[in-house]
């Protein structure tokens, strides 16, 4: 077979059978066959994008609340079928332009006829068994008769699921045709196949015992199972009869005290509240009441018990003949497990769609390298339906080749990440087809997105925090495309200032330069905004807040984080405040403040690197003042002599020189007794 020559596929392949004992069950022989599963009809996802767009839930992380995770908030799912086709959905986004268009022509169409949509889930899609468990169970030979009425119940719903699709009202006609290739149709046809399963059913299975949840074959359907049933219904007369006589012994109303009922221990046994029981076996007293016997009426349940059991023994070996016709429509049911999973998810997307705080639009979504990102009024949907939140929307403006590469800076905890985030699950959200948290979105489609964000190490592994980002970082320039989205949240924090500022730069131009793929980029090293002024097409924004001083001689400020995103650059962080906020010691933090206001305005090594990390904010005021009055008389004195040099007809040159050596004479004293000009001059 030519997938022999997959090597990886075929190692992974025997893992799988082995895994499974497929190779030991004579049963499986034949049963199987290999298909080559193309995933370039996908969107890549690599495990970092995962994590970054909180795609699925972690418990460990996320606690309890469902709507943190994409998973949780789309999942309105009914069946366990529809729930696990979700999950495989949200990890393989299409890149097939009319297949996506195809999803979202049907999600429209249930977001608009809400009486369909709810019809839909509570009367056909709840009701339906997972048929993959079933058929799994159906091939093994271990399935009951349970599972066979399971099935049949939930062919029953299929005409009634038929019928609504049909009644549907979608604005644009095509829609319900859509609706006719892709469900009405097939739904008709596995209905037709499955019409003599269930006859088979009907005439196999006793269905008036469902009601007291027995599975058992009709007494008519063997000569020995109609001898067993006739002995147990006298058994049954039999029991009513001595609950009759019970109520007359003891005076107490059967209908309303005394209750004859089958327990899960004792068997068949009467429970009465209060009376008086002379002559009666108590078995256990309870909240509901004393539960009791007599002789009579145990010896009824024994035979009873005994005669249930001969029942289920002698219809042994028929069941398995009417399981084993049951398994015969597995390809049947299999079909149309992927059908109703389908189906479940689209109506879930619509759900969810609708009855969002502001309600979802229909994304418009161009081919693969075609056109601009524009997303109106952008919100993340997972952080809007948190309690207590009032999510401000920002618009994103990614225009391909004018403003592709994006670098957004601001201050800590001004919502950079959940910005640069919300348009990865936006377009992820587009490509699998449900309606996006927007007023207006307009997108190309992505053949992958990739995600550096966060910081974690693996020391099983031998991977520390920095290694961990660098191989992540590594990966994204060796996947991206010019169709891909790249975000990078904080590049370069793991190491020292210089040499992640030194790689956030290479690896941005790299990105900008190279690649021109769309990328959002949040950084706090505030230098790397100047990429803007070498490349075109590199745009700077930043995250709004509003400051305050608070004290002009402590020079403390009050900061309001306004969760805008404007264009431009900010030039400050704010991290201290941010440590305010958690409640750091004042001691600690006026010292962070002290120390960070020298390192801003004498170690920012942008020229002449920390040469003057060490010496004083006063000193060096008191320089550049020495330095201004040098250079304010050395432009006085030379304009005096200018006229002198005229009269006399003396050489110019000579003349300055003379100048200069005289303002050097006088300032000589200020210039070397300060350490700030001294190393001026020194690094001159």
């Amino acid at each position: 077979m030519p997938e022999f020559d997959l090597k990886v596929a075929i190692s992974s392949l025997a893992a799988t059978i082995s895994y499974l004992d497929l190779a030991d069950a004579i049963a499986h022989y034949g049963q199987w066959r290999l298909l080559h599963h193309d995933l370039s009809q996908y969107m890549k996802l690599d495990a970092s994008a995962l994590k970054a767009l909180n795609l699925m839930p972690n418990p460990l992380e996320l606690g309890g609340n469902k709507n943190m995770s994409l998973y949780g908030l789309l999942n309105h799912c009914r069946t366990a079928q529809g729930q696990r086709l979700l999950a495989m959905w949200l990890k393989q986004p299409l890149v097939n332009l009319h297949e996506i268009e195809k999803r979202q022509d049907m999600v429209e169409t249930f977001v608009e006829d809400h009486n369909t949509r709810r019809s839909l889930q509570s009367d056909c899609l709840k009701p339906m068994p997972d048929f993959n468990r079933i058929t799994k169970r159906f091939n093994r030979g271990i399935a009951s008769l349970e599972d066979v009425v399971r099935v049949y119940q939930a062919i029953s719903k299929l005409p009634q699921m038929v019928q609504l699709l049909e009644n549907a009202q979608p604005r644009d006609p095509q829609q319900l045709e859509l609706l006719e290739r892709t469900f009405i149709i097939p739904l008709r046809e596995h209905n037709q196949n499955l019409e003599q399963y269930s006859n088979m059913v009907e005439e196999t299975i006793d269905l008036d015992e469902l009601a007291h949840h027995n599975f058992v074959l009709q007494a008519a359907f063997d000569p020995a199972l109609e001898d067993i049933k006739t002995r147990l219904m006298g058994v049954m007369d039999g029991l009513d009869e001595e609950h009759e006589n019970v109520a007359t012994a003891t005076g107490i109303d059967k209908e309303k005290k005394l209750h004859l009922e089958k327990h899960h221990v004792y068997g068949y046994s009467l429970r009465v509240t209060k009376a008086a029981r002379k002559g009666y076996i108590d078995l256990a007293t309870q909240k509901s009441g004393t539960i009791f016997t007599t002789r009579k009426l145990k010896s009824l349940s024994e035979e009873h018990t005994e005669l249930t059991q001969l029942y289920d023994k002698t219809q042994r070996g028929l069941v398995k003949e009417v399981v084993a016709i049951a398994a015969s429509y597995t390809p049947i049911l299999e079909a149309l497990d992927s059908l109703v999973a389908s189906l479940d998810v689209i109506v879930s997307f619509a759900h969810v769609s609708d009855n969002a705080p502001i309600a979802y639009v229909k994304p418009k979504v161009n081919e693969k390298g075609t056109g601009d990102l524009i997303v109106k009024q952008a919100r993340h949907p997972c952080l809007e339906v948190q309690d207590d939140i009032n999510f401000i929307a920002n618009d994103h403006m990614m225009l391909k080749d004018s403003g592709e590469f994006q670098i957004l800076t601001g201050p800590n905890m001004g919502g950079k990440s959940t910005y640069i985030r919300q348009v990865g699950v936006i377009a992820l959200m587009a490509q699998v087809g449900c309606f996006v948290p927007a007023e207006e979105a307009t997108l190309p489609i992505f053949d992958c997105i990739l995600a550096r964000v966060g910081a974690g190490d693996s020391q099983l592994k031998g991977v520390s925090t920095f290694m961990a980002e660098m191989l992540e970082t590594a990966a994204i320039l060796k996947t991206a495309t010019k169709d891909s989205l790249v975000i990078i949240d904080e590049l370069g924090r793991g190491t020292s200032t210089y040499d992640g500022f030194g790689l956030a730069w290479a690896i941005s131009e790299h990105i900008a330069t190279n690649i021109h793929c769309f990328c959002l980029f949040a950084t706090h090293f505030h230098e790397l905004t100047t990429l803007s002024q070498a490349l075109p097409h590199v745009k700077n924004y930043h995250v709004v807040a509003h400051v305050t001083q608070r004290d002009d001689l402590t020079k403390d400020r009050d900061i309001t984080l306004l969760y805008k995103v404007e264009e431009g650059v900010c030039d400050q962080s704010f991290g201290i405040h941010v440590a305010e906020l958690a409640n750091f010691p004042e001691s600690v933090v006026r010292l962070a403040k002290r120390k960070a206001e020298e390192l801003e305005d004498f170690g920012d090594g942008t020229e002449t690197g920390d040469v003057f990390a060490k010496i004083s904010k006063q000193e060096t005021d008191m320089g550049t003042q020495i330095v201004q009055d040098f250079f304010n008389t050395w432009k006085t004195l030379e304009e005096e002599h200018e006229r002198t040099r005229m009269d006399e007809g003396a050489d110019p040159l000579e003349a300055q020189q003379k100048v200069l050596q005289e303002v050097v004479e006088q300032f000589r004293d200020k210039l070397e007794g300060n350490a700030w000009v001294k190393t001026l001059l020194e690094n001159f």
